[in-house]
């Protein structure tokens, strides 16, 4: 994507099913942290804002501390945490090399030598990056069954109904970000499910040690997490843990947020991506499972395991095509292949912008995450060459000459490395008129391979976004090449509507396609349109969230796809550029026969899978038109 943009954090969660001997001696002391490490690290493109990581010990003395927790927002965060991590085994073992083996003295002397393990990766879609927002998020109590520990991949767009059902409940929230409120509401109803028991089992006169000891085994997560989650609207992805050794992940019904499972004899493991689970414990692509929408993975203190459902699934499920096309990971088989479906399906816009003219044209990518939708275009255009060839040797009614032959087989699809960025470069400079000069430096193109007022140049992109990157950078350097047309190829669609679900894209002002289809309104005397969205977002600013209508869809309606593509082709090109430029996108129709499991679209088409997404585009509308675009929506 050349629109920087911040989006989904990642998860890692890890239950060792033996006792910590078997892993010693089978693997090392550090085993388990190495895991977390990798599995981390395997999805640190979900998040470089920040990290944390938490451990909790099992049976541990009482005064002896059970739960570890570190988090970093330094520049690499994920080694500067397991830098610090590794700090009490160092000294350890140069001090006393014996006791590096003695799981006991380990257990009373070394942090985060646990069984239970918590990783968490932050893009900060909103707030700073400072340490006392990065996850997890503790609440602390002396009882074992009430300590908890939650983070997550999520974002709810109700924070301020859920604060108000939090005041009901007789709490008193102190903080009132998404996390905090999320913690605060399993924390109550985690309360209320010890309270339970403790009651129950006093009527029975057992000691409070004995009661301690009933609760634990006797605890009922899916009771507490259907409780907690009954109101939430959002997407999210929660994993937590409790003092006295539970586990949990839950995902909300519409499955926005990814999440993935795996369980073997010696580990239950939980992340955001597939294929981090895969590369980490060499697990068969087979037995990783998808955590079902609108249920919660729920691991006992013994090690039993259920996921069981806590909320009901939405039908269809919504999971979110913006992960197939960009976020995720494209190692992963599925979202490999999907994203060369994205390039393969967007070909007939792209040949019909170069007017059928293969010969003369060279496509390429603006790196790095286009280059499978790139493989997927590159393989259309030599599939249609091929059709070509067949048909022009069948059209022939004698047996053709070599020199036939060779005329036939001459054309060839170019595919070239155009555009490099330099990941090296930094930009320093504050003044915007300076900065924008060296942003149009950021990216290196390859010289030589474009004949000037000859060749067209097709780059495809995952997405675009704002637009910002192609008008001040790509477009200038590679007009500079000469070419005779510039065709910027999307493999998503248009991208309309705010995301509220985890994705930064909370204002409508920054999205190109919205600026473009305000400037045909306005050009083309429909003013109207504009006032009348705003008066009917208005009118519906104080409804409760389910009785709300996006009502911002009424900007698009007046024109076809085609029209505000070829406004944002207008919108990017830069001044004194001689390259005619053409922008086209992958239709909706596209992007859901190329990800057919994952037909979450509320950014391109307005349908948001939960009521509040309604709400949010409509603030997010009234919050541009009062020339407040710089607030956030939800």
């Amino acid at each position: 994507m050349s629109d920087s943009i911040k989006h989904e954090c990642g998860i890692a969660m890890l239950r060792l099913l033996k006792p910590l001997e078997y892993y010693q001696e089978k693997y090392g002391n550090t085993w388990a942290l190495n895991r977390m490490y990798l599995l981390m690290e395997k999805q640190h493109n979900r998040g470089q804002d920040g990290a944390g990581f938490a451990s909790v010990k099992f049976d541990t003395k009482p005064g002896e501390q059970y739960v570890d927790i570190i988090k970093s927002n330094d520049r690499q965060p994920i080694a500067d945490i397991f830098k610090n991590v590794f700090v009490d085994y160092k000294r350890i073992e140069e001090q006393d090399p014996e006791k590096i083996n003695d799981i006991s003295y380990l257990k009373d002397n070394a942090r985060f030598f646990g069984n239970l393990f918590l990783g968490h990766l932050r893009y900060g879609t909103f707030g700073k990056n400072e340490i006392e927002n990065l996850h997890p998020f503790h609440r602390q109590n002396n009882w074992r069954t009430r300590d908890l520990l939650v983070a997550g991949n999520f974002n709810l767009t109700n924070i301020d109904e859920m604060l108000n059902k939090l005041i009901s409940l007789g709490q008193h929230p102190v903080n009132i970000t998404d996390t905090a409120i999320v913690l605060e509401k399993i924390g109550k109803f985690l309360d209320r499910e010890v309270e339970e028991l403790f009651r129950k089992h006093k009527l029975n006169k057992e000691s409070n040690i004995e009661i301690t000891e009933s609760i634990s085994r006797e605890m009922d997560l899916a009771k507490v997490l259907t409780s907690s989650v009954k109101h939430f609207d959002g997407g999210y992805v929660m994993c937590g843990l409790t003092g006295n050794g539970y586990a949990f992940t839950v995902r909300d019904e519409s499955g926005i947020r990814p999440c993935y499972w795996y369980k073997n004899d010696e580990i239950v493991v939980v992340a955001s991506e597939r294929p981090a689970i895969m590369t980490t414990f060499d697990a068969p692509i087979e037995e990783v499972k998808e955590l079902t929408p609108g249920c919660a993975l729920i691991i006992r203190r013994d090690g039993t395991i259920a996921e069981v459902r806590v909320k009901d699934e939405a039908q269809p499920a919504k999971k979110c095509s913006f992960e197939r096309i960009y976020f995720s990971r494209g190692t992963d088989a599925d979202i490999y292949q999907e994203r060369k479906n994205l390039g393969e399906r967007i070909f007939p816009q792209i040949l019909e912008k170069i007017d059928n003219d293969i010969e003369n044209t060279v496509i390429s990518y603006i790196p790095n995450t286009a280059s499978v939708a790139f493989q997927g275009l590159a393989k259309a255009f030599q599939d249609h060459i091929d059709r070509q060839r067949v048909s022009n040797i069948l059209s022939l009614d004698h047996k053709p000459s070599p020199e036939e032959l060779e005329q036939i087989f001459k054309t060839s699809v170019r595919r070239e490395y155009i555009v490099v960025k330099d990941v090296k470069l930094r930009t320093f400079i504050t003044q915007d008129n300076e900065r924008d000069d060296m942003v149009a430096h950021v990216y290196d193109v390859t010289y030589g391979q474009i004949r000037e007022d000859v060749d067209n140049l097709v780059v495809i992109d995952d997405s675009i976004v704002r637009g910002t990157t192609l008008k001040q950078s790509i477009i200038s350097i590679l007009d500079k090449l000469g070419p005779k047309k510039i065709v910027v190829a999307s493999s998503a669609p248009q991208i309309r509507y705010p995301d509220c679900y985890g994705i930064d894209m909370s204002r409508l002002g920054q999205f190109v396609a919205f600026n473009a289809a305000i400037q045909l309104l306005q050009e083309r005397g429909m003013q109207d349109v504009i006032d009348k969205t705003y008066q009917n977002c208005k009118a519906q600013e104080t409804l409760p969230k389910e009785m709300v209508q996006n009502h911002v869809k009424a900007i698009y309606e007046p024109f076809k796809d085609e029209e505000i593509s070829d406004k944002i082709a207008q919108l990017i090109t830069p001044k004194h550029c001689n390259a005619e430029i053409n922008v086209v996108y992958n239709t909706i129709q596209s992007l859901h026969l190329a990800c057919p499991n994952n037909t979450g679209d509320w950014y391109f088409t307005g349908n948001y899978p939960t009521a509040g997404g309604n709400k949010v585009v409509n603030t997010a509308f009234i919050n541009w038109y009062e020339g407040n675009d710089s607030k956030r929506s939800y």
